[in-house]
């Protein structure tokens, strides 16, 4: 399959976008009154922290995949 230049930097703007925007939606999470009962983690906490934690990752292998093929649409010219 060949990927071109264009979506290659789109899929490193989602990469990129991914880890501006997660993290500080999960310290958004973290601050929430939902959050704790009593100093306890709560569901609400932990189910957020999974999804976080796999779009993180997501995020991740889809940024790292969009440099690649950045890097091999330059290799094989124009």
């Amino acid at each position: 399959m060949v990927i071109t230049r264009r979506w290659a930097g789109f899929l490193v703007a989602v990469g990129v976008w991914t880890w501006v925007i997660w993290p500080r939606f999960g310290l958004a999470i973290y601050r929430d009154d939902r959050a704790f009962d009593g100093g306890t983690p709560t569901a609400f906490l932990w189910v957020h922290a999974l999804l976080i934690g796999a779009s993180l990752v997501i995020g991740t292998v889809v940024g790292l995949l969009g440099v690649r093929a950045w890097r091999a649409a330059g290799r094989s010219g124009p």
